[in-house]
């Protein structure tokens, strides 16, 4: 009987040489440590590996110069850009109309990233606040953003206000139509297991509605940055005598391509850089999500 005890305890006790690294203490998978695994398999950071991409776009670009299809006057050459590039930062003139931008970015997502919470927290804890609320703003993202430029000329003239106020509308539109949309989709059931364990209204939004709706509210983030720069594009067009966009009208119209393609570089390399920051937020904020990340 012994024998056979033995033998039993040795069949179904696992061997903690045999037990996989993705397990806790208490014997359960940890998510996290499945990604930490997969993570760890590659030297490479996985930011490096993102910009693969934008480097093979300027190896066609140069291939497509170098090719003799384009002329100088139609497709600049890389090093072209990059020679005016320089010149423009060697006059500091980049440097000041970048600065001018990136004040007039930073006030309009500060209070459209505000505006656009309070508006979906509103909007998406109670259906009175939604019935004052949700309409208006679906109507504001129809509405193409370009086209309240002359009513926001008419009604605050050409000062920084217009400008401002445009980025902050589109800020507030993203924020608002995905952090609405994530409040909504969490888990009823969860919400009435809280309820069942005597939770208040209170604690109930602070540990489970709003940490449901983090993910959509980072979405949400991630496309008012973008929608930010798209309409700096807009707003600059309002009598501007500094900023990214008088350069680019400045450029086109004296029909200098290397200074325009310059000025995409910057708001391409702006646009990336927000993203990088959107995503390291997502990584220290969202340790608990397990998703699926393309291996």
């Amino acid at each position: 009987m012994a024998t056979i005890l033995d033998r039993t305890r040795r069949t179904t006790t696992p061997d903690p040489a045999d037990t996989p690294a993705t397990t806790g203490p208490s014997g359960l998978i940890d998510p996290t440590a499945v990604s930490r695994k997969t993570r760890s398999a590659s030297r490479v950071p996985r930011s490096v590996q993102r910009l693969l991409g934008p480097i093979l776009l300027v190896a066609a670009w140069q291939l497509a110069a170098s090719s003799g299809l384009f002329g100088e006057n139609v497709l600049p050459r890389p090093l072209s850009v990059l020679t005016a590039a320089w010149r423009l930062i060697a006059g500091g003139e980049l440097q000041e109309h970048m600065t001018v931008s990136l004040l007039r970015v930073g006030n309009g997502l500060l209070i459209g990233i505000v505006l656009g919470l309070v508006l979906a927290l509103v909007s998406g804890l109670s259906r009175v606040g939604e019935n004052f609320v949700d309409a208006n703003m679906e109507i504001l993202r129809a509405v193409p953003n370009f086209a309240l430029v002359p009513l926001l000329i008419v009604w605050f003239g050409i000062s920084e206000t217009p400008k401002v106020l445009l980025i902050t509308l589109a800020v507030a539109v993203s924020i608002y139509i995905n952090t609405f949309s994530a409040i909504r989709s969490v888990d009823a059931g969860l919400v009435e297991a809280a309820r069942s364990f005597g939770v208040q209204r209170r604690e109930l939004i602070r540990r489970v509605i709003l940490p449901g709706a983090l993910p959509g509210f980072l979405i949400g983030l991630r496309l008012a940055l973008t929608g930010a720069w798209l309409s700096l594009i807009f707003a600059e067009t309002i009598n501007a005598k500094r900023g990214l966009g008088r350069m680019m009208s400045d450029a086109r119209e004296y029909f200098q391509l290397d200074v325009v393609f310059v000025l995409i570089a910057v708001y391409a390399i702006l646009g990336l850089l927000s993203i990088f920051i959107v995503r390291a937020l997502e990584a220290r904020l969202l340790t608990w999500r397990r998703s699926f990340d393309g291996n």
